[in-house]
Parts: structure tokens; sequence; C-alpha cells
């Protein structure tokens, strides 16, 4: 049976942060960040205005400035071994995050087959963020919807992995779901909870779960 694995970033494959997180604090502008995680987590602004606004404390971040946070980031264990697995077993691996496009394209470079991210200009910014670029938790299921469809699959046949409120409406419409080191709230919609520092942990917990089925 072919799967199709979808994983979240932040959080998720990111141990206990954020790229937004990451970049600023090598930017140095978290007490900027971490003003704006308040108004987000309050409401009073979305994840489109919250983009604007990042893309005003990043005025002067380059490519290479990225790549280099990228890799100094606290990554779960087991994630080229995981994507590894999914790939020689013949399945599809698939991240999607809410965080630029310019962070998350370089997990490509642990073995996933497919990232969806926001999508910000060029960096250095020399054009502002397009709106319509910018994911939202919503947009999660809509991806899966899109993809389980062009390789002739369907939501039974994909599994997500998760940690927070991003991934609640995804996980909402899936049966086989895992919260790797969640809230309280994923925790309790997931099928299945992990705590811990290696991916592939719950990757073969939740394998032998489909195998059984």
């Amino acid at each position: 049976m072919k799967i199709l694995h979808v994983f979240d970033m932040d959080g998720t494959l990111l141990r206990g942060t954020t790229a937004s997180l990451e970049i600023a604090r090598a930017m140095d502008c978290l007490a900027e960040l971490h003003l704006l995680e308040k108004q987000f987590s309050e409401g009073e602004i979305d994840t489109k205005r919250f983009a604007a606004e990042l893309q005003l404390l990043w005025s002067n971040l380059q490519d290479a400035d990225v790549e280099e946070i990228f890799h100094a980031s606290p990554w779960i264990e087991g994630i080229k071994e995981v994507f590894g697995d999914i790939r020689a077993k013949g399945e599809i691996s698939m991240v999607i995050t809410l965080s630029p496009d310019f962070f998350a394209r370089h997990l490509r470079k642990f073995g996933v087959d497919t990232v969806v991210a926001s999508n910000f200009p060029a960096l250095p910014f020399c054009k502002p963020v397009d709106p319509q670029q910018i994911l939202t938790p919503e947009s999660k299921l809509q991806i899966v919807k899109k993809y389980t469809q062009k390789y002739g699959l369907n939501l039974q046949t994909c599994i997500a992995y998760g940690d927070a409120g991003s991934d609640i409406p995804l996980f909402n419409a899936l049966t086989n779901t895992v919260a790797i080191n969640g809230t309280d709230k994923i925790c309790e919609i997931a099928l299945m909870h992990y705590e811990g520092n290696d991916l592939w942990e719950p990757y073969q917990l939740m394998r032998k779960k489909i195998n059984c089925q």
C-alpha cells in the first residue's frame, strides 16, 4: 500500500523551536519576534500579517545566512533515516510548513520528496511579500488533498506528523496522525503521541499500527 507521509516542520522536525525563532536569534531581533508571536497567539494578527512583519524584520537577510542558520538549528534525530526508508519503500514524504520557503527548502538535503511552504520573495528582499502566497493552518489540508489526488491516494492512505495548532485542521481530517512533542490539544485528537528526540521511533510505531490494520 502506497502511503503519503506528511510532516510539520516547526516544533516537529525542529525541536522546541521554529524557523522564525532561529532566524530572529541570528539576526538579533528576538524581542521583536516574541512581540509578533504574542500578537498572533492573541488573534491580533493573522499568518499573512505575521509574514509581512517578518519581512520588515529581516530586510538584511541573505541566502548564506539562512543556510548557516538551517544547519545550526536543533533538528530531531533520525530525519534522514526516516525519509530514506519512506523512499526505499516506494512511498512519498512531504513537509508542509507555514514558515518561509527560503528556509524550509533546505529540508530537501535530508531526503524529503516534496516541501511546501509560505512563498516569500527571493533574498535579499526587493519586493513585498504576496499575502496570497502565505499558508494558513487550513492550507495544509487543501495541499494534502491536492497531492493525494495527484498520486492516486486518499486521506486514509496519509499519515500526518505534527505538534501544535497549525496541524489541527489536518489532524481532524485524517485517521492516522502522530503528535510529536505535541501540545495537549493536538495530543487529544492524535491517534498516537510521542515524546522524545528520535523521529524513527514514532515513524516505526505508526508503521506497525498501519501494518496491523
